[in-house]
């Protein structure tokens, strides 16, 4: 079990993502989505956040969630089920990486295609979180 300062910590280093998934939140809130607190993430779905993830994503039919730090956006309440331990590691990818996570994630997407393979599906950090999940 991690010690204190080590989750406070994780936390405070993924928290400029996480201040993005506050807003993603806030905007659910303002849009008849819920949010609530679960196993140390806030999880956020409906209203906007269905919206979002449908149509801003560049995936072929968007996204069925997604995480920001410690805040994971779920286009609905079986999508945060079903994706909850894959969405759980990228919350510990964030806390390892920080403020570099959507760098670095962007920088293996664009490094998997570059090599022939999907930007999504091969990138190493869905890789890792499909292994983890």
């Amino acid at each position: 079990m991690p010690s204190r300062l080590g989750v406070t910590w994780g936390r405070l280093w993924a928290f400029p993502a996480t201040s993005l998934g506050l807003l993603v939140a806030a905007a659910c809130l303002a849009s008849r989505g819920t949010v609530r607190r679960h196993d140390g993430a806030l999880e956020v779905r409906g209203g906007w956040a269905t919206l979002a993830l449908e149509r801003w994503i560049p995936l072929k039919g968007g996204a069925e969630a997604l995480t920001l730090g410690h805040v994971i956006v779920g286009r609905s309440e079986e999508a945060l089920r079903k994706f909850a331990g894959h969405e759980r590691v990228h919350i510990r990818q964030y806390e390892r990486w920080g403020p570099f996570f959507l760098p670095a994630y962007a920088c293996a997407g664009l490094w998997a295609w570059t090599r022939g393979g999907h930007p999504y599906r091969d990138n190493r950090f869905e890789r890792e979180a499909r292994r983890g999940a």
